[in-house]
């Protein structure tokens, strides 16, 4: 690399930096001052434990999420900044190609990325984890917490034979009622196994039923058993049974993989909400370099009204993307549509933008 490229390159690592500076300590005072009611709800909850189980986890999400944001303004701040000076057109003089020019721009975007990718699969996810349960214990008002405390009419299917019904179930209590499990042979039901009542025990994981009874389906007969309790196992925990896409923001992505493949062989509908979730993870970091040709191409040549100007433009651009990523994630969690490509159309419509613009630039 030459001097020029080590230039660039540290003047856009840092102006990125500074611009995260400036956007997180907002972030935090306008979460600040939504919540101030929610914190002094709860006397006993004291200033650590707010910095360490909320707002550590929230500068990791946020900064996370602030930067494609950051850095596309990073980068027209100090190209704008560089057309200014003049600094490009001494660069240009010196026969220097507007594709060799976005060299350190690109190594930049590259450790950016890297560096998101590894938040994005696995750091931000178990950070999640922390700062929901911060929020589902001192935050989150009744009737939120009720969405995922109570389940009702759920199906699954646990092997490519067997399925279960529940009429309703409580996460927190572990106690559900009206369960019905159902065994086939191809299109033949072979035993059905019903409780008024179950309840799962954690420590060994097993469930207890009440008021059960087995029927078992013969050719030429049938038997019938039934008692007032029993403890059996099932291939399902509690966890399992609460499909909501919330949940998969705090699964890393192999968990998530595992968790996306074992529920499409128990027979799960709709997983589009967990497959964006996961399809996510890699598109905004690869964004990085579609905003990157974007923002040089915006600041590369000097303009009347200077940086203002290149700003403006560059924020309504990011407002764009960010419209744009978020109509493919609802669309995209519509069962039978290709999330995969919902997720990825705002890289593919703004990836065309960023072509066109280079091409421009290079004349």
């Amino acid at each position: 690399m030459k001097i020029i490229d080590w230039y660039i390159l540290k003047r856009y690592l840092v102006t990125f930096v500074f611009t995260l500076l400036i956007l997180i300590p907002i972030a935090i005072a306008i979460d600040i001052s939504e919540k101030i009611d929610n914190f002094l709800e709860h006397p006993n909850l004291g200033f650590y434990e707010i910095l360490d189980s909320y707002y550590k986890n929230f500068i990791i999400y946020y900064t996370n999420t602030f930067m494609p944001l950051a850095l596309f303004i990073a980068v027209i701040l100090f190209t704008s900044k560089l057309s200014n000076n003049t600094e490009i057109i001494a660069i240009t003089n010196a026969k220097v190609s507007f594709t060799r020019f976005l060299y350190p721009y690109f190594i930049g975007a590259t450790l950016i990325t890297v560096i998101s990718l590894g938040m994005n699969h696995f750091v931000v996810p178990n950070s999640s984890k922390v700062r929901r349960a911060f929020e589902k214990e001192y935050i989150s008002n009744a009737r939120q917490k009720n969405d995922l405390k109570f389940i009702s009419d759920f199906s699954l299917q646990l092997t490519d034979s067997t399925y279960i019904y529940l009429r309703s179930f409580n996460t927190e209590t572990s106690v559900g009622s009206y369960f019905t499990s159902e065994t086939y042979d191809g299109l033949k039901l072979k035993s059905k196994l019903s409780a008024d009542n179950l309840r799962y025990n954690s420590k060994d994981s097993t469930f207890k039923l009440t008021n059960w009874r087995k029927r078992l389906i013969f050719n030429d007969r049938d038997s019938i058993f039934e008692g007032k309790k029993i403890d059996t196992v099932f291939s399902f925990t509690p966890r399992d049974l609460i499909y909501k896409s919330a949940l998969s923001q705090e699964m890393p992505s192999d968990e998530l993989v595992r968790f996306i493949n074992l529920s499409k062989k128990r027979g799960v509908k709709n997983l589009n909400a967990y497959l964006v979730e996961l399809h996510k993870r890699t598109s905004l970091p690869i964004a990085s370099y579609i905003l990157t040709i974007i923002a040089v191409a915006l600041a590369f040549r000097k303009k009347r009204g200077g940086t203002g100007v290149n700003l403006a433009i560059g924020i309504g651009i990011m407002f764009l993307y960010v419209f744009f990523m978020k109509i493919g994630e609802v669309l995209g969690s519509v069962a039978g549509v290709n999330s995969f490509l919902y997720v990825w159309i705002p890289n593919i419509i703004f990836g065309i933008i960023a072509i066109y613009l280079y091409i421009n630039a290079r004349k």
